[in-house]
């Protein structure tokens, strides 16, 4: 029996060590209630025939909105922000799949004493190189499930920079629209205010001889006026948008490269897609989809923190001392512990409970992600159809504005109406003019907002702009 006390020994320390495993806490599920249930198809039903392209902005058709979107992608201080948090993701990451190798490092000890012996006073030097070696076995992979929770996170952060990759050219696009409408207002206030002009001038004319009352030639002014004030309101939002652009495109504030004329600007084809591709076609899901993965990792590493934990070492060195006339010494050490939980007054659960919590909110961070990317695409798909509706009823209405003032000229030269008649139906036309714009502007912005919510084109495991 005593030959064979050390099988025994070891058959308790195994036996000791599946009752510490078997305190180790279950693996909690996720709230079901976190579940997203996507549907079908989209409410709109399907309305687009083409592919999400990448660089959408192309179909927009204007070279200098290219260069700019190009140089928003390259220069945008949010993308530079952004590349520096995926560096320290991969750093951090690095610092986790380091804790699963063995530690190397080296030592120098040096000592000097003097004391009184039974020969009188002594003298020694003792000095001591040596190296020290570390590692803890990961038997229950605590430390891998770490490293696989960093660079889950390193994901994410990448998926960070794509998102704002997405959402950066899609603001320079919409700033540059905004930039050519504000610019085609301006051109109309301004060919209106002279036309104006001409026509106070005529009125001012026609009051002096008697032919027109002072109230018209009032009128007359005021309409001019009207149309003055807005000149001014116009070029500082064209400042302010040039501004705008600018600091999107990672420059200072100045004036702003223009290339074609808002009349001539396309509208991106819509893109045929389903609600279950956005899974895989937006960076924000992905993002909160590695997140969850990552929480549910970490989660499983702190329960294995109940479970023993393994280490070796071993130490080398020589000792030299002047008693051995520094004669040198090799001395060295080999062994391992066993780390073995037995009593944290509930700190260990309370870990694991917080790890828990903490991977339920990243389960409802994903939900709630994705909710708000199917809103957000009913809502832009919705827009397309009615804005498009709006857009032709607007030209329509511009169109046959443009014959009343013909007519109202006509009666008012013939004499059979006043020159009231000629100063509402210009007014009329003028609001329509703007309107028009507008309303191209609000299409065309949809369209941008879009492909944005569409993901821009990006996909999961796609490469780098």
């Amino acid at each position: 029996m005593k030959s064979h006390s050390p099988y025994w020994r070891g058959l308790l320390a195994c036996a000791g060590l599946g009752l510490l495993g078997g305190c180790m806490p279950t693996h909690p599920p996720r709230p079901l209630v976190a579940a997203v249930a996507l549907p079908d198809t989209w409410r709109e039903g399907p309305q687009g025939t083409g592919a999400l392209q990448t660089q959408w902005w192309r179909g927009i058709g204007d070279p200098v909105l290219e260069r700019l979107v190009e140089r928003a992608l390259r220069y945008n201080n949010d993308l530079l922000l952004a590349a520096t948090r995926i560096e320290e993701a991969e750093a951090a990451a690095r610092i986790a799949d380091a804790a699963g190798w063995p530690t190397l490092s080296a030592s120098v000890s040096n000592q000097s004493s003097r004391s009184l012996g039974t020969r009188g006073l002594t003298l020694s030097h003792v000095t001591q190189p040596g190296v020290q070696l570390g590692w803890e076995t990961d038997l229950w992979g605590r430390l891998r499930l770490q490293g696989a929770a960093a660079a889950l996170r390193t994901e994410a952060a990448r998926a960070d920079q794509a998102g704002a990759q997405v959402s950066v050219a899609a603001a320079t696009a919409q700033a540059y629209v905004r930039l050519r409408a504000l610019d085609a207002q301006h051109a109309v206030s301004r060919a209106t205010a002279s036309s104006r002009a001409e026509a106070l001038r005529l009125a001012a004319d026609q009051a002096r001889v008697g032919y027109i009352s002072q109230l018209q030639l009032t009128q007359a002014e005021a309409e001019y006026e009207a149309v003055q004030q807005t000149l001014p309101q116009l070029e500082l939002a064209v400042r302010q948008q040039e501004n705008a652009l600018r600091i999107l495109t990672g420059e200072p504030p100045g004036p702003a490269e223009r290339g074609q004329p808002f009349a001539a600007l396309r509208l991106p084809a819509v893109p045929a897609t389903l609600p279950a591709e956005l899974l895989q076609r937006r960076p924000d899901i992905a993002r909160a989809e590695r997140l969850l993965a990552a929480s549910d990792a970490t989660l499983a590493a702190q329960r294995r923190a109940f479970l023993p934990q393994v280490s070796l070492s071993a130490n080398a060195g020589r000792l030299f001392t002047n008693a051995l006339h520094y004669d040198p010494v090799t001395i060295w050490s080999i062994g391992g512990s066993i780390l073995a939980p037995l009593f944290t007054a509930g700190r260990l659960q309370a870990q694991v409970d917080a790890a828990t919590a903490q991977r339920d909110q990243a389960a409802f961070a994903y939900r709630g992600v994705v909710l708000n990317a199917l809103g957000e695409v009913e809502n832009a798909l919705a827009a397309v159809e009615r804005l498009r509706t709006q857009r032709e009823h607007t030209e329509r209405r511009r169109d046959v504005l443009a014959r009343s003032l013909g007519f109202a000229q006509d009666r008012y030269q013939a004499g059979y109406a006043s020159h009231l008649e000629v100063l509402d139906a210009q007014r009329n036309l003028y609001q329509a003019e703007i309107e028009r714009i507008r309303a191209r502007q609000g299409e065309m912005e949809n369209r941008i907002t879009l492909y944005r919510v569409l993901g821009g084109g990006w996909q999961a495991g796609s490469a780098e702009r």
